[in-house]
Order: C-alpha cells, then structure tokens, then sequence
C-alpha cells in the first residue's frame, strides 16, 4: 500500500480547471472526466484509482467548452481590430506626419499595436490551458488600452462634429474592453504573479505619458505656438502725368512670416480708399496681392509686390489716402492642401451654373471667385476622426466694401457667409489653424501727395 501514488483533484478554477497532484507533485489541469483518465493512463495509473476530491466530487466540471471558446475568440478579435487601428494610424503618421512630435505620437501608437499583438497570443492562452502566469495581466493591459484608444478617438470625432464610419469602430472598442476588463477583474487576473502592484504601477504610469505625449503632441503644443505675420502697406514717392489728369501713386505691400510656424497664404486682399480723414469710404482698388494662392511662407520669409494706383484730381477731392491689406494663411503644421489649390479659380459666372450662386451671402449684383481644394489633417487621427474636409476661400466684392472669408467643412457642405456674423464660420477653420491677419492701415493726406508733384515739377 505503501508505494500506491496519492491523487489529488482540487477545486475547479473560473475556467473550470481543476489541479492534479500525484503524490504531491502538480500533474497538469484538466476540464473533464476524459482529461483526467488521459492524464492518469500518461501517469500508469488507472481510472479508477481512489483518488481523493477537494471542491467537488467527480461529477463537478463546470467548464463551458464553447462559451469559453467564444470568449476568446472574441477577445482575441478586439485585440486584432484595435491593433489594426493603431497600426493604421502609427504607420501613417511615422512616415507622413507634419511635425517631429507627430511622428513620435506615431511611434507611440505602434507600440501600443505590438502590445495589442501580445493580446492575441494572451487571450488564447488565458481562456484556453492558462499556461503563462502574466496572460491575464497581458490581457489586462491590451483590453485598457483598446478602452482609452476608444475615449481619445471617440471624444476628438465628437468634438469634429462629423459622422464617419470609425464612429461605430470606437463604441465597439468601448463596449468591448469594458467587458474584458469586468471579465478580467471579476477572476483576478493578476493573481499568481510576484509583485502585481509594481505591475499595475508602471502599466498606469506607461498609459499616462502615452496619453501626456498625445496631448503635448495634438493639443499643447499647437496652441502655444501660433504664427505670427507682418502685413503692411507703404506709399511711395507720386508722380503725374504729362496733361495732370491722373496722379500716379505706388504702393508698396509686404507680407512676412515673422514667427516659428509655416503658413500657407489662402488667399489676400488690398484696399486703397479715399475719403474724408475720419472715414475714407471711396473705393479705390480692390485686388489680390500675394497670388498665387497656396505660396508657402516658411520662418523669417518675405513677399512684396508694387501696385500703383491712378487718381484723378480734377474728379476727387480727397481729404486722405489709405491703404491696407488683410489675408488668411493656415498652418503648415496642421494640414496638407492639394496642389490644385491654387489654379482652382473658379468665378461668380461658373459658379452659378453648377447652382451654388448662394454660397456668398448676398444680392445677385455681388460680383465673386472662389479657390477650392481637399485637405487632410496633420495627423491620421484627425483624418480618421473628422474624415475628408475641404477648405473654399472666398473673395467677395460687395459694393464699396470688398471682403474675405474661408470655411472649412465635409466635401457638398454648403455654407453661406453671414455679414451679420462673420465669424460663425469660423470655429471649424481655426481646429485647423487658418488665421485672419488684417495688416496696419496706412494713410497720407492727399494734399501732402499734391504738394510732392508740385515740389517735383518745380525741381525739374
């Protein structure tokens, strides 16, 4: 009796294994009757050895062979289609990300990919044999990265405002990882490894900075270095015509990038306005400047242009001269504009045969053209998130007082400009960092301009 091995059964765990010792001695785990006679005839001994049952008799196997199976499957799943959306966005952002910290956020999601890769092979080995102790935190760590990763995208398409297909990728992220981790809590996955605390530590801090980095990346950063432009307007030395009729005035206009962020230049606009001092409101000229449009104006780079305007004496009695400039530019760091941009001209006579006469607020008179292109955020996340967007660039000239504006939106979004509130098409531009830079007025009094020609013509 003596050399009669001892076989001990214990109780069954959440997955319905139960641990054999022979003699003491871990034998493996088994779910059922058939795997226990399998692992006894393995060991030489017989099934109906006494074997002595802890937690249940032999009649005890709660184990749920297809629901277990479908767990992991289905876990296995979210692990795939959440690696698949960090791949999806790392790999672009790595190789087509507008700034160096953009690439990093890129690396930063493929890392969180390899550790969604890691899942898979986790959550077949936790809902499967358990052979790995750190299986469940493995699958601890995939399934709070799945829920994050579904916030973040979730909260940057709400704030977008736009519908896309990924809506229904992040709510099945959210439901999904919410259900892992119940499921994972509920057994205490991280029971039978050394020091679980320090564990929990470094994942939670791993997750923070991942999350610091985006923020910095996305959010900070941009927001803390905004373009700087210099628009300005300079008159030069006048001169008249051989029979004094008209009075030639050059004007001399520069823009310049005095900041640390490329622009592009959407579109600009110079008035020349004559009138009495307090408010000139004759219109002069009214044109484009900086053409054409899309130029990019990197650091410490400098446009000019000389226009030259021609004034009737005998026809105005102007009390002062003006001039100013205005124009919108966009950040180089926060989308990419298409080539076309800036031979995409479209005028008021073509725009109203394609039935969009109503896009410029306004009466039939205004008199308009437009430029027009796709972009793409500077990241894939927004890409993803706010899908395809396109920006329009509008130069209106409404009577004596021509003006600009630019809107942002979804490809067949219409949207009219408001007089009454110019800027209510403005939010969606500004998320992607289009500016309005109205340079300093310059002005002259229109005798000093007189008595240049006469003080020249007397010299002569």
């Amino acid at each position: 009796m003596e050399n009669v091995p001892s076989v001990d059964v214990g109780p069954p765990d959440d997955l319905g294994l139960r641990k054999v010792t022979i003699n003491g001695k871990p034998a493996g785990k088994v779910r059922s009757c058939k795997q226990l006679q399998g692992l006894l005839r393995k060991a030489g001994l017989p099934f109906d050895h006494d074997i002595h049952w802890v937690g249940g008799d032999g009649g005890t196997w709660p184990d749920r062979p297809w629901r277990r199976r479908l767990a992991g499957v289905g876990t296995a799943a979210g692990c795939l289609l959440t690696a698949a959306v960090l791949m999806k966005i790392g790999f672009k952002d790595v190789s087509s990300a507008l700034t160096y910290l953009g690439r990093i956020a890129g690396i930063t999601f493929l890392a969180a990919a390899v550790v969604e890769l890691a899942g898979v092979a986790a959550a077949c080995d936790y809902w499967g044999r358990r052979r790995a102790r750190i299986s469940g935190v493995v699958l601890m760590c995939a399934a709070l990265g799945a829920l994050v990763v579904g916030v973040v995208l979730l909260l940057f398409q709400i704030h977008g405002g736009v519908y896309t297909h990924y809506l229904w990728i992040w709510i099945v992220l959210l439901l999904w990882s919410s259900w892992v981790l119940w499921a994972l809590v509920r057994a205490r996955a991280w029971k039978g490894l050394v020091h679980p605390r320090s564990i929990a530590v470094g994942v939670f801090v791993s997750f923070v900075l991942a999350l610091t980095n985006l923020g910095y990346t996305l959010i900070y950063l941009p927001s803390v270095t905004s373009p700087v432009i210099e628009s300005t307007a300079e008159f030069k030395e006048p001169t008249l015509n051989e029979d004094g009729t008209k009075i030639f005035l050059p004007i001399h206009l520069t823009t310049k990038n005095t900041g640390q962020v490329p622009v592009y230049v959407l579109g600009s606009i110079f008035w020349i306005r004559g009138g009495l001092e307090s408010t000139p409101r004759t219109l002069i000229r009214a044109r484009e400047f900086i053409a054409p449009p899309g130029q990019l104006l990197n650091p410490g780079q400098e446009v000019s242009r000389d226009e030259v305007v021609a004034i009737n004496p005998r026809r105005h009695d102007f009390e002062t001269i003006t001039a100013q400039t205005e124009l919108y530019a966009v950040r180089k760091d926060r989308m990419t504009i298409d080539r076309s941009y800036g031979r995409s001209v479209e005028f008021a006579e073509g725009i109203e045969q394609q039935g969009k006469a109503q896009d410029p607020e306004g009466p039939v008179d205004v008199d308009y053209f437009r430029y027009q292109a796709q972009i793409s955020s500077s990241s894939e996340i927004g890409n993803v998130t706010h899908g395809k967007r396109r920006v329009t660039f509008w130069w209106v000239r409404k009577g004596q007082w021509p003006y600009l504006y630019v809107d942002v939106a979804p490809p067949g979004h219409r949207r009219a400009f408001d007089p009454d509130d110019p800027g209510a098409n403005t939010a969606t531009a500004q998320e992607y960092g289009v500016v309005v830079v109205r340079g300093s007025r310059a002005a002259v009094p229109f005798a000093e301009i007189q008595e240049k020609i006469r003080k020249g013509h007397s010299t002569e």
